[in-house]
């Protein structure tokens, strides 16, 4: 069997954390999508992606392949559902297409575009799925408790040191070579999962559901409220509540992070705050690509969502509701405004354009500081990004 990770529409309701990376790669609970299906299938996985996006994330193609959508979480019903499909077949729930069943032949035929006739079967098999930006810290709850029994299944925790004060231990699991100093751990609201080479320091405060990935350091004297996923390699500290960071970011100073999302490679000056309730409690408005404006959430409390590679100085204040785009700079005092285009510099007196070739130069800094290469397709895509998104600079 082959399995194709799909994006379809829904990408464009999730940027600025498409703009680089498929939706599958998205990190919601300990894993990515892509992960869960890969663990669940016991297989590796392709993906069918944006033009762009293909050099990094090329698709795999075979005499028959399973399309799966990217932003839909596996189960094992929903998995059995998948594999009783015939070639010409899709799976679907409502008005979301769940998966179809392709041969080589015809995935070339939808490569192209040319319509066919399909059969639709549909189910009512539940999942977890994402289709807004907020949906990541929103359910990350119920992502981190259903990653945390699969990974944990038939396996023993590395036991608890001495000195930790941990609350219903028997929903916490520490992987090998993982650090946890004197501190505290309560798991009676959900789980709590440290990862290989984590590191908790002294005096930390924790409570569950709590995803604390590969390499990844919660910092002396931080205060962190579930559900929140911590990326491989991020650095936290200071007080967060109900978010996720995909990973390789850094918040390793004091202020508060609540209800937001930080994608990969961002970087938070010390003592930074956002705003994640507004003063007269009414619903968060939020930046929407596809609409072009911002649209009513629903939602009580929302705070930062950050797309890849940006970056604030000190003290800088992010009103309820922002949205930052990829590769952005932003420094200087009072309130940022709530939505930051990609590849802006600049704050509340005013942005100008990060010239690309200068945050190519930051980017390929920061990956070799973490063992990573910076390749000539990394640079194509940054500099489609920088195109695609220059009307919104003018905003």
């Amino acid at each position: 069997m082959n399995y194709i990770l799909f994006d379809d529409a829904r990408r464009n309701n999730l940027l600025p954390f498409t703009f680089l990376r498929p939706v599958a790669d998205i990190r919601f609970g300990i894993l990515t999508i892509r992960e869960k299906w890969e663990k669940h299938l016991n297989t590796k996985t392709s993906t069918l992606t944006e033009k762009y996006l293909r050099a990094k994330y090329p698709v795999v193609k075979a005499q028959h392949n399973f399309l799966i959508n990217g932003s839909i979480c596996p189960n094992t019903r929903l998995i059995e559902e998948i594999h009783k499909l015939e070639p010409n077949q899709t799976l679907m729930k409502d008005d979301c297409l769940i998966a179809m069943h392709l041969t080589e032949h015809e995935l070339e035929r939808t490569s192209a575009k040319e319509t066919q006739s399909v059969e639709e079967i549909y189910t009512d098999a539940p999942f977890c799925e994402i289709v807004n930006t907020y949906d990541i810290f929103l359910k990350n709850g119920r992502a981190i408790e259903e990653d945390f029994a699969i990974l944990t299944s038939g396996r023993k925790s590395v036991r608890i040191p001495a000195g930790v004060h941990s609350i219903t231990p028997q929903n916490i699991f520490i992987e090998e070579g993982a650090k946890v100093h004197s501190s505290y751990l309560n798991a009676s609201a959900g789980p709590i999962y440290i990862g290989k080479d984590a590191e908790i320091m002294e005096g930390a405060m924790i409570r569950g559901p709590l995803a604390l990935c590969e390499g990844a350091i919660v910092k002396m004297g931080s205060k962190i409220y579930g559900p929140t996923t911590i990326g491989p390699q991020s650095k936290i500290g200071g007080e967060v509540n109900q978010s996720v960071i995909f990973g390789y970011s850094s918040k390793a100073h004091d202020g508060f992070l609540g209800h937001s999302v930080l994608a990969e490679w961002c970087n938070i000056g010390a003592d930074t705050n956002t705003s994640n309730l507004k003063n007269n409690y009414e619903p968060v408005r939020l930046w929407n690509y596809p609409e072009q404006s911002f649209v009513d959430t629903g939602l009580t409390f929302c705070g930062l969502l950050m797309g890849d590679h940006s970056k604030c100085g000190i003290n800088t204040m992010f009103n309820t509701g922002t949205v930052v785009g990829v590769s952005a700079n932003i420094y200087g005092t009072n309130f940022q405004r709530n939505f930051i285009s990609s590849f802006a510099r600049g704050g509340t007196g005013g942005f100008t354009t990060y010239d690309v070739n200068k945050a190519i130069k930051v980017a390929e800094f920061v990956y070799k500081r973490r063992n990573f290469e910076f390749t000539d397709i990394d640079r194509d895509i940054f500099y489609h990004v920088f195109n695609i998104t220059f009307e919104y600079r003018k905003l």
